[in-house]
């Protein structure tokens, strides 16, 4: 439960700082352009019976602004005179156009307007991801330091890979750390370098692997070979009541010779899909109990062990943090502002080169709602991360919001570049008409992102 209310009140701040200063971009254009708002909310209120929705509200003395806090956390808002918006506020549209309205604008004003809260957002991140490098630096440990080489599965032994082979790099450029980004590199390029047996080599790739299907396989295409060596026991947990012990290494379970802690891994992997066949406690006690086999001091033990009710045996192995030395680079702060952007549009570009898997059927299994968002944030309260997927996803509701959807900032993007380029405005009923299938698509996304959350934790995806 701790864990739960720790990620949600990272979700709910990160979120909400977010939006506040998206809104806040829209909100500055249109005083810059002396356009009125009626009306600046952090999240949505729709009225509920005699209630207005509103948890907080106040409008200062001499202002047309109303400032207030609904009570519905889906994003917030800031409603602009003399537009047709997410409120749906027909009837102001019907009254004589005034000077302070959006409509009354030209069509450059608006166009500024509208792509405020995505400039916003954008800046913000590559903000965050510079303030980032300069506080803390950038860790990471070098791929080609990761001297144990790599564990891939069946699919990458195909293009042939092999067990322990200590990656270097692609056609497109050397590996920096252990990331979505080495992968995103393997599944576009044509040759991968690498040293096997202490001599290095090429292989051929054909340049087009899924790489959605290289990130979501299981095992997984490649990752860091980690020894199954134990380098510390849990108190009270099956590993201890077999009397293991740090530096004692596992080479078998259940009569399966092992080579790492990876195997060890994919072992309990296949326990845990036999556990969902198991229909009595009797079933469910014969897949726990294991036969593990132990190495210590070039002296084999065997024992039998009951695994967890979770089917773990308790026991930890090194992080790569343990196996290899960290490298760090620092910046000053004017080195960390180019390097912040950099890498800020290295996310953005990747983002954006992923989202054509989104329409296939892998794809849309893998959209994410608030649980799978909320997910990402560390179970423990560490500024570092925090900051880092806060930045994560104001890029995200950049992009998100720039998409021609009617009723995103995008589709009221698009609507104002055809204006500015026929000098002919869209009819209000058509912006009307299409605000509504802009909503109708956003709202169907969200409870396809949030029912594949449930989905997932009720164990059917």
């Amino acid at each position: 439960m701790e864990i739960f209310l720790i990620r949600l009140l990272q979700f709910m701040l990160a979120i909400g700082l977010l939006v506040l200063l998206h809104e806040g971009g829209h909100f500055f254009f249109a005083k810059l352009f002396g356009v009125r708002v009626d009306k600046f909310y952090l999240f949505f209120d729709p009225s509920i019976w005699k209630w207005d929705g509103s948890l907080f509200k106040f409008k200062p003395k001499g202002s047309d602004t109303q400032y207030g806090v609904g009570w519905l956390p889906l994003g917030g808002y800031c409603k602009i005179a003399g537009m047709i918006d997410e409120s749906f506020d027909t009837e102001q549209m019907k009254q004589p156009e005034q000077p302070w309205e959006f409509r009354a604008k030209p069509a450059w004003q608006r166009l500024l307007i509208m792509i405020g809260g995505v400039l916003v957002n954008f800046l913000l991140a590559l903000f965050i991801y510079s303030m980032i490098l300069f506080h803390w630096g950038d860790t990471y440990i070098p791929v080609k330091d990761m001297t144990l080489g790599m564990k891939f599965n069946t699919e990458a032994k195909a293009l042939g890979f092999e067990d322990g082979d200590i990656l270097i790099g692609t056609d497109k450029g050397e590996f920096k750390d252990f990331s979505a980004d080495l992968y995103r590199d393997l599944s576009e390029a044509y040759s991968v370098d690498l040293i096997r047996d202490g001599k290095k080599m090429t292989l051929k790739l054909p340049g087009n692997l899924n790489l959605l299907g290289m990130l979501k396989a299981e095992p997984s295409f490649v990752r860091p070979l980690i020894p199954a060596e134990v380098d510390s026991v849990m108190a009270d947990s099956p590993a201890a009541s077999i009397g293991l012990q740090k530096g004692d290494k596992i080479v078998a379970i259940n009569d399966k010779a092992i080579d790492s802690y990876n195997e060890f891994t994919d072992q309990l992997g296949i326990l845990e899909d036999m556990m969902t066949a198991a229909l009595t406690k009797e079933d469910s006690l014969k897949v726990r109990t294991a036969t593990i086999v132990f190495d210590r001091d070039a002296l084999k033990d065997t024992a039998t062990v009951v695994l967890t009710p979770e089917l773990k045996l308790g026991f930890y192995v090194k992080s790569l943090a343990g196996l290899y030395e960290p490298y760090t680079r620092e910046y000053g702060f004017f080195e960390s502002i180019p390097a912040g952007i950099k890498y800020g549009w290295n996310v953005l570009a990747g983002y954006v080169g992923d989202m054509k898997y989104v329409f296939t059927a892998d794809g849309a299994k893998s959209l994410g709602g608030f649980g799978a968002i909320g997910s990402l944030f560390p179970p423990m309260w560490d500024w570092y991360l925090f900051w880092k997927m806060t930045a994560f996803l104001s890029i995200i509701l950049a992009f998100m919001n720039i998409l021609p959807i009617p009723a995103l900032d995008g589709g009221h993007v698009l609507f104002l570049v055809y204006e500015m380029i026929t000098r002919r405005k869209p009819s209000e009923t058509f912006m009307i008409r299409a605000e509504y299938v802009g909503f109708g698509i956003l709202i169907l996304l969200m409870v396809v992102a949030n029912l594949n959350d449930i989905l997932r934790w009720l164990g059917y995806m």
